[in-house]
């Protein structure tokens, strides 16, 4: 655990449940509960404000706290969330380091920083453990490439039934795909935005998923007769319709757009978290990107996240953040840019399924407030002109109905604001505030190179060629080719003349590649095989296909030697290859008795080697749906671990909730008693008095937080009254006692809380068997079939 000393006092700035993100005016450690972020956030400052680093800050917190993030990152400084050196030495800088400077002094000014937001190199090591870092760039292959052909696939079907949400999806991917060939289109007076829209619909509502090139000649050939009431050829031309197909196959020939349908696909929850279900901080970095490429791809990237996001479930935790540097241009106040519909619906529904999402611009002026509304954190800082600040406080006071925002205090303040300072507007809060931010745990510098960004990406698991060898027992799920020297190892008596067959047993073929194959007798058995269990509530229905060879011995068919087939009861033929020779068939196997009892001998191999596992963890008697990725039941592991801390977190602070409140009031009429009593420098001998109960309030809103236009402020104004000495003394006494007794119940609440944090472990994740029954064995096709070589 991390203990800081300050002006001779403890303070701790791990905290369960909160992100540490820098210091009040008071000097306390500000920590910002992650739950906050809920109800979304953004960051406002001009270039040089320290806007980058509280976003990264923020981004660290989630991190370490296990919780994954998708980094949206349109200028490239995002990456830097990789530089980080728990070392905290020269040589780890050095090859990041700038031409020209001096990778001690940067070593040394990062040493310092830590040091004075009272962090250390083990706090970079924890950041660096707790999740993995990968930076994404579609369109290329400089990091690790995004194929967008998940984002034509069809949506889910609980989505399509949304009629509303449907359309939006529709429209926006209609909107994109236009807007990366040149087209602006209006989704309702455009044919092209019309016609694409109609394709995509008409695909997505029958499950079918859609490719570039397939869309290509469906522009072309519609295979539909009218658009609304008008006939195709009326509304659009055939002629006008082929230049549009040309258009967009003029895009899928150009060089360097097969970077776009290559590398891993566009899955939310595979970007979020390694197959291993460790979070990841996904920066997708379109830097490299033209402006309607990266229209683009935003726009499918977060039709996608919506997508994600309503496959969740309802939670009150934070799952996972949403983070999108520099939105000007994607969510303007008049425009509607295919980016804005599924962003401002992220920002109204979000909340229920546990994302986060935080927004930042240095452009306070062309961004919709109406939308921001629904942010209940703004960090502000440094702004540029008189236009950027009444902008911003416009926007402040729309979201803060009652009377604790205080207009003309926040906009002196905003006026002087240092670098790294920010005015504080949490709709929790009493009002606004200062914070000065951290330092950063990650080295901040700038923009990476294409070649840095290789050599950070360069063996990552995402960029490693997979084979899948095949293996002489295939288990549930693996599918291999029968290879035909298993089937037979010897051809003597090969023949052009096929055996004979009684009539009673079903024959088929494999289909043949080549021209006069050699077949080689198998039995292929398909089967669905059902696994019940009402203890766990399981009901399941697995769909095999096994083939084993048929061959002259002692037991011409073993399932012991079965193996999985790709190939389908439905792919298969009745009819042979012309001139195709055919392997010696097993004496047995012209028997139709034989057949029945290598059906049988199936169906008991079937109940003997199949099995279905799921992941369980019996704290909770919470199981995995059978198939799901390791991946995706961690991170349900994971939510339900934060829910747990988070509700004994809740309970915790309304145990100390009228502790607090008592003190508050306590600390607030000690100090006004000095205040009366001091001269007009009396603040300065008291005032760091007042901020040790910061520490123990903070958690609770407001704490000893300046609030800025507060009566306080008003209060540091007053005249000086003249007291005795001795009166002034015990006045400050008492406050000193306070202050002891707040340190007190700081350390109570603060070690109950980290017993809470403690407690929350990862359980045991075992993964019971289910095996099926011979009564949940329906055998669907049994035959003798011949497998071409």
């Amino acid at each position: 655990m991390s203990v800081v000393e300050q002006d001779g006092r403890a303070a701790l700035i791990e905290s369960p449940s909160a992100f540490y993100l820098g210091r009040t005016e008071d000097g306390a450690p500000y920590t910002y509960p992650q739950k906050n972020l809920l109800t979304h956030g953004v960051v406002i400052g001009m270039t040089g404000s320290g806007k980058t680093g509280l976003s990264v800050a923020l981004l660290e917190e989630a991190a370490i706290d296990g919780i994954p993030s998708l980094v949206i990152d349109p200028k490239g400084d995002l990456s830097n969330l990789l530089l980080t050196f728990p070392a905290l030495d020269a040589a780890s800088f050095a090859p990041f380091v700038p031409e020209g400077e001096d990778p001690e002094a940067i070593a040394t000014k990062w040493r310092e920083g830590l040091a004075a937001s009272h962090q250390t190199g083990e706090r970079v090591a924890r950041l660096r453990a707790a999740a993995d870092v990968a930076i994404f760039t579609p369109g290329s292959k400089v990091g690790i490439p995004i194929s967008i052909m998940a984002s034509l696939a069809a949506p889910p079907a609980d989505l399509i039934e949304d009629s509303e949400l449907f359309r939006e999806r529709v429209s926006t991917v209609a909107t994109s795909l236009l807007g990366l060939v040149g087209i602006d289109a209006d989704p309702l007076s455009s044919r092209e935005h019309i016609l694409l829209s109609t394709l995509l619909a008409g695909a997505w509502e029958k499950g079918q998923d859609v490719d570039l090139a397939a869309l290509v000649l469906r522009i072309r050939e519609p295979g539909i007769k009218k658009v609304g009431v008008l006939d195709l050829e009326s509304f659009f031309p055939e002629k006008e319709r082929f230049s549009l197909a040309v258009t967009f196959n003029n895009l899928l020939a150009a060089p360097g757009f097969s970077a776009w349908l290559e590398g891993v696909p566009l899955d939310i929850a595979k970007l979020l978290r390694t197959p291993e279900g460790k979070p990841r901080v996904a920066v997708v970095s379109i830097a490299h990107l033209g402006d309607a490429e990266r229209m683009f791809f935003v726009s499918i990237l977060l039709s996608q996240v919506v997508s994600w996001m309503r496959a969740q479930s309802g939670t009150t935790s934070l799952r996972a953040l949403l983070f999108m540097d520099e939105i000007v241009g994607y969510f303007p106040p008049v425009k509607n840019p295919p980016s804005k519909p599924p962003l401002m619906l992220l920002l109204k529904q979000a909340r229920a399924f546990g994302l986060g999402v935080l927004l930042a611009t240095q452009n306070p002026v062309d961004i919709d407030y109406k939308g921001l509304s629904n942010c209940g954190t703004w960090f502000v800082g440094r702004l540029q002109t008189e236009r950027d600040k009444a902008r911003v406080l416009e926007g402040l006071e729309g979201t803060s109905p009652g009377a604790g925002f205080d207009k003309a205090a926040v906009e002196r303040t905003l006026a002087g604001l240092p670098p790294r300072t920010f005015v504080v507007h949490d709709v929790r809060e009493p009002g606004p505030f200062l914070m000065e931010s951290r330092f950063t745990l990650s080295y901040l510098r700038g923009p990476l190179r294409r070649d840095e960004i290789k050599k950070l990406m360069a063996g990552h698991p995402l960029l490693a060629t997979k084979t899948a060898p095949e293996r002489e027992k295939a288990g549930p799920g693996e599918t291999v080719v029968m290879d035909a020297q298993d089937a037979q190892s010897s051809r003597d008596g090969v023949s052009t003349e096929k055996p004979a067959v009684p009539d009673a047993v079903r024959e088929v073929y494999f289909p043949a590649t080549g021209p006069a194959p050699t077949y080689v007798p198998v039995l292929v058995g398909s089967a669905q095989v059902r696994f019940s269990d009402a203890k766990s509530d399981l009901e399941h229905a697995r769909e095999v296909t096994f083939v084993t060879p048929l061959v002259p011995s002692a037991v011409p068919a073993d399932w012991a030697r079965a193996k999985w087939s790709k190939v389908g009861p439905a792919q298969l033929v009745s009819d042979p290859v012309q001139g195709a020779r055919f392997a010696e068939l097993p004496k047995e196997a012209t028997k139709a008795k034989s057949f029945a009892a290598w059906e049988k001998a199936f169906v008991s191999w079937l109940c003997d080697t199949q099995g279905l596992a799921r992941p369980f963890v019996a704290k909770w008697k919470l199981y995995g749906a059978p198939g799901e990725s390791e991946a995706s039941f961690r991170a349900k592991v994971d939510q339900k671990l934060r829910e747990e801390r988070d509700e004994a977190i809740a309970k915790l602070n309304a145990k100390y909730q009228t502790k607090f409140e008592k003190l508050r009031a306590e600390l607030a009429k000690a100090h006004g008693d000095v205040v009366q009593r001091e001269s007009d420098a009396r603040f300065d001998n008291v005032g760091s008095a007042l901020s040790l109960g910061a520490s123990v309030l903070s958690a609770f809103g407001g704490g000893g937080r300046r609030i800025l236009g507060s009566a306080a402020g008003v209060a540091r104004n007053a005249g000086r009254i003249q007291r005795a000495k001795s009166t002034l003394e015990d006045k400050r006494q008492k406050l000193a006692d306070l202050q002891a007794k707040g340190q007190a119940l700081d350390l109570e609440y603060r070690t109950e809380a980290q017993k809470i944090a403690n407690a929350a472990q990862l359980p045991a994740i075992d993964a019971p068997i289910v095996k099926p029954k011979k009564t949940g064995i329906e055998v669907r096709f049994f035959a003798l079939a011949w497998l071409p070589t």
